[in-house]
């Protein structure tokens, strides 16, 4: 086994644990949808996840797929990610981390860099505010994208 499908394995089992303690039924279906979410890269939204997962499932609807993240996400496993009108996207990685963001098709990659935590200590003493978190987006054209305009 490589150690990418290790790494996945152990997360999912992790998950599953979670999962257990909250006192939720672990089904195949929700096994799928965290394998897919850790396996992920892109940020899925709810729909291209049911796109994956029903030819394996021809059961399984977008409402069971949204109905299992918003479980997921209120356990901490995963994190919804809001942008504007466009659709939720979902995240595995729940650390604080930012995102850029194709303006064009709305993909998102990780970047990671040094969290600004001294952003938000200051903006709490300069404004009097209980801070209790930020977020930092970097908008630009994907690889992808940029080439399609070429």
């Amino acid at each position: 086994m490589s150690a990418d499908m290790e790494t996945v394995e152990h997360q999912l089992e992790d998950s599953i644990a979670s999962l257990r303690n909250s006192g939720i039924r672990i089904t195949p279906q929700r096994q799928a949808i965290l394998k897919y979410m850790i396996s992920s890269e892109s940020h899925p939204t709810a729909d291209e996840i049911y796109q994956a997962l029903s030819p394996d499932f021809p059961n399984i609807s977008v409402a069971t797929i949204y109905n299992n993240l918003r479980v997921f996400k209120d356990i901490g496993i995963v994190k919804e990610l809001t942008y504007g009108d466009a659709s939720s996207r979902f995240d595995f990685n729940t650390h604080n981390h930012y995102h850029v963001i194709c303006e064009k098709c709305g993909k998102i990659v990780d970047f990671h860099y040094p969290l600004l935590n001294e952003v938000e200590q200051l903006a709490q003493h300069v404004t009097d505010f209980d801070v209790t978190h930020h977020r930092m987006e970097i908008y630009g054209l994907c690889k992808t994208c940029k080439e399609q305009e070429s």
